[in-house]
């Protein structure tokens, strides 16, 4: 039914490129790369975690997920909020149009 329509341009527009002539293979001469030298990975020290630092990054990871579930449970309750707002309004403005229909 609905088939799509590519147009074909007859002929070309802008700059024409000539072909480049391919080199011969007998011309080419192989290089070899030389071997990059391996990285050197910088010396790591080991991470120790006392009982006191264990519970501080414990008592922060906490604190994060409480403030982070505060800003959700505020977003959540203001769009509630702006949802009831908007029900009462069209209530409101339903029953001033059917007054105004009526001729009150």
């Amino acid at each position: 039914m609905l088939r799509p329509h590519i147009p074909v341009n007859p002929l070309p527009t802008g700059l024409v490129t000539p072909l480049v002539q391919p080199t011969v293979a007998a011309d080419i001469e192989p290089v070899t790369p030389a071997p990059t030298p391996a990285p050197v990975a910088p010396a790591r020290t080991a991470i120790q975690l006392t009982p006191g630092s264990a519970l501080a990054l414990a008592a922060g990871g906490g604190a994060v997920v409480l403030a982070v579930g505060a800003v959700l449970v505020s977003l959540l309750l203001a769009v509630a909020i702006t949802g009831a707002s908007v029900a009462v309004i069209a209530v409101v403005l339903r029953l001033l149009v059917r007054d105004m229909q009526k001729g009150r």
